[in-house]
């Protein structure tokens, strides 16, 4: 079978409810606390296993507890976490989280050793042999996309970009881009276009696929709309009773990762992580 290779970040996540956020120089007291796998990258990675790809994955935690949680847990959802790198002296990736009473969330992410990825390393002379396709976001340095997409494309891997955050490509990345995922709000940051629907959301599809092969805009409870050699379409969003939405773009990035590889074409793959992302948000995580 072939293999997805994910490459982007891994995050030791601290999950803290509270009736509501400290103000600048306020002590509040919370409800609960939780600790939980994160990252991009990693969320992406085990999603697409789920779904039934083979996944391999190149990232960085330290040598450190919080590291060891990371692998393990890539390890049991039956991620390939082999080129994984332990950073000596550096920590593992964080974040801490804080949700209040009316489910608003703030967080703030500490990288680490995820600016330390280095995935020129030495990988063995099978290692893409059976890669299939190469999915990255924008957690992890500038160059470290650069290098291994242009690796990828020099071998006619085709080269999935979660834009997310949004920030500007470099030319030489962006060449080696085949299919492009983005929000609302990177599709806005990165085609000019206020996405408030899916009208809009299909024109930012649409622009966007002047630069990228294929294009896939997700809107949120609109739905999402995506574009292919200048044909473009839009499938709503299903409707289901909303728990949260945490999570829901590396689901839907990594369902639909799976359904490509696996054969399908774009517009189906698209229904398929849209019916992914639909499920993960009406339940608790």
């Amino acid at each position: 079978m072939k293999n997805i290779l994910v490459t982007g970040s891994l995050h030791y996540d601290i999950m803290l409810d509270a009736h509501h956020r400290p103000e600048k120089g306020e002590t509040v007291m919370g409800t609960a606390c939780d600790y939980k796998f994160g990252g991009k990258g990693g969320n992406q990675a085990i999603a697409a296993a789920q779904a039934g790809a083979q996944v391999k994955f190149i990232g960085a935690v330290g040598e450190d507890d919080q590291g060891r949680f990371l692998i393990r847990h890539l390890e049991e959802a039956g991620v390939d976490a082999s080129a994984v790198q332990v950073v000596q002296g550096i920590p593992s990736g964080m974040s801490v989280a804080i949700t209040d009473a009316d489910g608003d969330y703030g967080a703030v992410v500490v990288s680490n050793a995820n600016l330390h990825i280095k995935p020129a390393r030495d990988q063995g002379p099978d290692f893409w042999d059976d890669v299939a396709l190469l999915v990255l976001q924008n957690e992890v340095p500038s160059a470290v996309n650069l290098e291994i997409a242009q690796a990828a494309h020099a071998r006619g891997i085709p080269v999935c970009l979660n834009a997310a955050p949004a920030r500007v490509l470099q030319h030489e990345l962006t060449a080696c881009i085949e299919l492009l995922v983005v929000n609302s709000v990177e599709a806005r940051d990165m085609s000019g276009i206020q996405v408030v629907d899916l009208i809009t959301a299909q024109a930012a599809a649409e622009a966007l696929s002047a630069t990228f092969a294929r294009v896939v805009v997700t809107a949120g409870e609109h739905g999402v709309a995506f574009c292919e050699k200048g044909q473009s379409s839009v499938l709503p969003a299903i409707k289901v009773e909303l728990v949260s939405t945490h999570g829901a773009g590396d689901c839907f990035v990594g369902v639909l990762s799976q359904a490509l590889t696996n054969g399908a074409d774009l517009a189906t793959a698209v229904a398929i992580a849209n019916r992914s992302a639909a499920i993960h948000v009406s339940r608790s995580l």
